[in-house]
């Protein structure tokens, strides 16, 4: 028998969940969060159905929150052309914010050490000894395992040289995103994607009759209205009239929005120095076809099964790193080609038109595209 030390890069659902899982299978589990919870992340919050079973086998008790469920699709052009289908599948609304608080709370409960305000600044594969040291604030852990989920963009990605934060500016790789919790009148069961200018906009209904408002645009978009978010606002976002109408009637609970920025869409390696990388760390799917936090709590599922194959002796560490490839690519390397490929057919207005009336007449093209971007339930 190996040992079973696990260490966890980044506190999201990717990780938490991967924490949970290993600790109740007796794993001696660390993980490191830079922030403390609970806090607010960039996140649409729309979780697809296919992820709500593993969830509650994690701990989170959604069938007694009241949720709303969400089964009815809009997507609107820039000149305000739009597009109604059902959801095949369906999903729920939930912020991050009360979701990672959760998770982090059952972790606890079941024996992780959750490290709150540790940034990892290095992981070493020690080759002697088939192990890892993770630092982070001047601590160190060696483990026998180690996952990276930190995220969109982080010091490690910089640090490992990885190539699509070396790689030149193109329309995959520079976008920012922006959060904010409203109150507003509009239809608990449907998520809205309005379109605009090189960006997207989402609505949809959370917890406590509260929605979550989020939109990812182009850096080069912000750069054009001096870099002032209301401006863009006005110059950008509001030349689509719904867009417009949300956000001069929506009641905002933030007194600043959620930002991040360097966010890319291109691919991503899925190991790196022998850690495995999980949720956003491993590759995001684009926002119109969402299930970014769906494909994250499954890829913990699929890392888990790999992980105690190895620590058992069942297989070794290179058979690991192959099978966690092999399966991840399996269940989303399609959903994320596909993601990326009606991405491309937005952005200027022209285009966003023509798509949205093309498609219009044919629900069935756009029932199969929403199938092919999201998975089954597991």
């Amino acid at each position: 028998m190996r040992k079973n030390k696990l260490g966890i890069v980044g506190g999201g659902l990717a990780g938490l969940s991967l924490a949970i899982q290993a600790a109740r299978k007796g794993f001696e589990v660390t993980l490191f969060e830079k922030n403390t919870y609970p806090f607010h992340r960039v996140c649409g919050e729309y979780i697809s159905l296919e992820s709500h079973d593993f969830i509650e086998r994690l701990g989170v008790p959604l069938s007694e929150w009241n949720l709303p469920f969400i089964k009815q699709l809009e997507v609107t052009s820039p000149k305000g052309t739009r597009i109604n289908e059902t959801l095949p599948l369906g999903g729920f609304g939930l912020s991050r914010y009360q979701l990672d608080y959760e998770l982090a709370r059952i972790a606890r409960s079941v024996g992780v050490e959750v490290l709150e305000k540790h940034t990892v600044s290095k992981i070493d594969y020690l080759t002697a000894t088939d192990s890892f040291v993770i630092v982070a604030n001047q601590q160190t852990r060696e483990v026998d395992c180690c996952v990276g989920s930190f995220g969109k963009k982080s010091n490690l990605d910089v640090a490992w040289k990885r190539p699509f934060v070396q790689s030149q500016e193109t329309r995959l790789n520079n976008y920012i995103g922006v959060k904010y919790h409203i109150q507003t009148d509009f239809p608990k069961d449907k998520i809205a994607l309005h379109n605009f200018v090189d960006g997207y906009c989402g609505i949809s209904a959370i917890e406590d009759d509260n929605y979550c408002l989020c939109y990812l645009t182009t850096a080069q978009n912000l750069k054009k209205s001096g870099n002032k978010l209301e401006q863009m606002h006005e110059q950008v976002l509001f030349r689509n009239p719904y867009l417009k109408s949300i956000f001069a009637n929506a009641d905002f609970l933030f007194s600043e929005p959620v930002t991040i920025s360097q966010i890319s869409f291109e691919s991503k390696s899925l190991v790196e120095n022998h850690v495995l990388l999980l949720g956003d760390a491993a590759g995001m799917i684009t926002p119109l076809c969402g299930n970014g936090m769906s494909m994250a709590l499954h890829a913990s599922k699929i890392a888990f099964e790999w992980i105690g194959k190895y620590t058992n002796g069942t297989i070794s560490r290179n058979e690991l790193e192959t099978q966690f490839v092999r399966d991840w690519n399996q269940h989303f390397r399609r959903r994320l080609w596909v993601g990326r490929q009606i991405q491309a057919q937005f952005g200027s207005e022209f285009q966003t038109e023509l798509l949205l009336r093309t498609l219009r007449p044919f629900p069935f093209i756009i029932k199969n595209l929403i199938r092919l971007t999201h998975g089954q339930p597991f």
